[in-house]
């Protein structure tokens, strides 16, 4: 793999890479198959304008229902059969404070995506959904390839299954300033915010949406919650098999109460007080009442149980 990274920095058109279901040949949490932390990081030094990111999200989250759509007993979200999704998500991705948040403190810009990976329908006796029938990867940018592409290198992602949002804007702030008021004021998914002298605080926006119509199963699901979560960026490990950012902490959780409404969008608002150093805010949220994402087990019904995430934004000061 190292080879064929190594030929690909020299093409005149790079390519992106992002790795499929990373932990689907884990054993355990945190024991590791075919991809280790220490793989990931060797390709991210070794290109990292290429290999930028794994699913957050795999395919074949169908695996757990039959024909007619009724949960299958002894059916495996994502086919991870091993260790398996956490909510719909790889455990790299759902671990609060694993791998993902490892890589992050190291201020690798590391992005999340979620696919369908189709092969055979469900309804045909498969394990998939259709090409954005339940997973989606929402990119921030105009109907052009290359924007689009740009957008996959610059993180500027967020993802979501069961279609629980279609629409989400993280934005970090300076305190004070007015968002858009001026360049490196506002930083959004995938950007860096960086705090002047005297800046100590900054202030966190989410706005989402749910979809107006139905999804694939003709339900509406509802968000019950957002989480804030933030960490640390402490510089490179020291140990290359490091899956853990103790740093990482869910920073405030926001429910129906506390959230308002504006037309069509759900708006919450955080501060973030005292910012002593680097750093990077991410979001998620969920229609369920877990505080944590827990191991799905056989025969979970993939419609039930929906999360979405942020790509991060990152502080510096």
């Amino acid at each position: 793999m190292l080879e064929a990274l190594r030929v690909m920095r020299q093409l005149p058109h790079k390519p992106l890479l992002f790795a499929n279901h990373p932990a689907r040949s884990a054993t355990g949490l945190g024991v590791y198959g075919q991809d280790t932390p220490a793989e990931f990081r060797n390709w991210h030094d070794t290109a990292p304008e290429i290999a930028h990111g794994f699913e957050g999200a795999p395919g074949h989250q169908a695996g757990s229902l039959n024909k007619d759509g009724s949960v299958k007993p002894d059916g495996e979200r994502g086919g991870y059969g091993n260790y398996p999704t956490m909510g719909g998500f790889d455990q790299m991705t759902a671990r609060l404070g694993g791998l993902w948040d490892s890589l992050l403190s190291e201020g690798r810009r590391w992005w999340i995506t979620s696919t369908s990976d189709s092969h055979r329908h469900y309804s045909d006796g498969g394990s998939d959904f259709w090409p954005g029938e339940y997973s989606k990867t929402y990119v921030y940018a105009g109907w052009d390839y290359a924007d689009i592409l740009d957008g996959l290198r610059g993180g500027r992602i967020f993802v979501v299954i069961g279609d629980l949002i279609d629409q989400l804007d993280l934005t970090v702030s300076r305190t004070g300033e007015a968002q858009g008021q001026a360049d490196g004021n506002t930083a959004t998914v995938g950007e860096t915010l960086r705090m002047r002298g005297g800046d100590r605080d900054a202030e966190v926006e989410v706005r989402f949406r749910v979809p107006r119509t139905p999804n694939a199963k003709g339900e509406r699901p509802q968000v019950n919650r957002l989480d804030i979560i933030t960490g640390r960026i402490t510089g490179p490990v020291q140990d290359r098999s490091a899956d853990t950012n103790p740093t990482t902490k869910v920073e405030a959780r926001y429910g129906p109460s506390q959230w308002r409404r504006q037309g069509d969008e759900i708006v919450v608002r955080h501060t973030l007080r005292d910012i002593d150093g680097p750093m990077y805010v991410r979001v998620r949220g969920t229609n369920t009442a877990e505080l944590e994402p827990q191991p799905d087990p056989h025969g979970s019904d993939p419609w039930a149980d929906l999360w979405f995430y942020s790509n991060p934004v990152f502080i510096e000061r």
